[in-house]
C-alpha cells in the first residue's frame, strides 16, 4: 500500500479570513490586489521624496566612471532623472514589498512555518543590501575601467548618461534582488515547498535562466559584463542548493521527532 512520505514538498494551504471561514480564490486575489496597491502608493511616495536627491546620487553614480556625460536626444536628462530616482525608490521599497508577499502567503502556513518566514525577513534584507553593496564595490568597479580601455587606441569612450546610468542601477538592482535567493530557497525548503533534489536536477534549466537574466541585467553584448554576472548567480545557486539541502534535513529531522 503505497502513502505520502511525511517529508514530501507539499502547497501551502489556502487562509482563512480571520473568522474560520475559507477564503476563496477571488478574496485570495482582492487580497493580493490589496497588497499590490500599498506597495504601489509607498513606491508613488519614494519617487518623490528621491526626486529631491537626484543631483547628489547622480554625482555619486558617476564617480567610477570618472568622466562627463553626455546626452544625445533632448529627453534624455528627464530619463536619467527619474531612473535614477526610481532605482532609489525601489531599493527602498524592495524589503517592504518582501513583506507583503510574506504576509501574503503567511495566512496558508502553520505556526511554526510562519515564525520560520518572519525570521527570514531580517535576512532577506540585509542579503539584499549585500548585493546592492557587491555591485557596486566588486562588480562595477572592474566592468567601468574594462569597458573604457576597450579597445582604446582606436575608439574613444564617450558614453551617454542614459545608457550609463541604465547599466549602472541594473546592476545594483537586479543583484541585490539575487543575493535573496538563498534564504528564499533556504525558507521553502524548510517548509516543505521545495527540496535540494528538484534544484539539483533542473542545473541545465537554471543555467540557462541565469544567462537570460545576466543578458538582462547588463544592458551591453559583451562576453566580460555578462561573465561578471553569471559567475555570482550560478555561485548563489549553488548556495541556494546547500541551504536548500539543510533546511530539508531539518525539517525531516523535526518531522521524525
Amino acid at each position: 500500500m503505497s502513502a505520502v512520505q511525511p517529508h514530501e514538498p507539499k502547497v501551502p494551504r489556502f487562509a482563512d479570513d480571520g473568522t474560520g471561514a475559507q477564503m476563496g480564490f477571488f478574496d485570495h486575489l482582492d487580497e493580493l490586489r490589496s497588497r499590490l496597491i500599498r506597495v504601489f502608493v509607498l513606491l508613488i511616495l519614494m519617487l518623490i521624496a528621491a526626486s529631491f536627491f537626484v543631483s547628489p546620487l547622480l554625482e555619486y553614480l558617476i564617480v567610477p566612471c570618472d568622466c562627463k556625460l553626455t546626452t544625445l536626444k533632448p529627453t534624455d536628462s528627464v530619463v536619467v532623472y527619474f531612473r535614477v530616482a526610481l532605482m532609489s525608490a525601489g531599493i527602498v521599497v524592495a524589503p517592504y514589498a518582501t513583506l507583503e508577499l510574506l504576509l501574503f502567503i503567511l495566512p496558508g502556513l502553520t505556526g511554526k512555518e510562519r515564525r520560520i518566514v518572519l525570521t527570514a525577513l531580517p535576512v532577506i534584507v540585509i542579503l539584499f543590501l549585500v548585493g546592492v553593496l557587491f555591485a557596486w564595490f566588486i562588480l562595477i568597479p572592474t566592468a567601468i575601467p574594462f569597458l573604457q580601455d576597450f579597445m582604446g587606441s582606436v575608439l574613444e569612450a564617450e558614453w551617454t548618461a542614459d545608457n550609463y546610468i541604465a547599466f549602472i542601477t541594473s546592476l545594483l538592482f537586479w543583484m541585490g534582488v539575487a543575493f535573496e535567493m538563498p534564504v528564499v530557497f533556504f525558507v521553502l525548503g524548510r517548509i516543505g515547498i521545495i527540496g535540494p533534489g528538484v534544484l539539483i536536477r533542473n542545473w541545465r534549466l537554471a543555467v540557462v535562466l541565469i544567462t537570460i537574466a545576466a543578458a538582462l541585467i547588463t544592458p551591453t553584448v559583451d562576453p566580460f559584463n555578462m561573465t561578471l554576472v553569471i559567475l555570482p548567480l550560478l555561485g548563489l545557486y549553488a548556495f541556494s542548493i546547500l541551504m536548500t539541502a539543510i533546511a530539508y534535513r531539518r525539517r525531516l529531522a523535526a518531522e521524525n521527532a
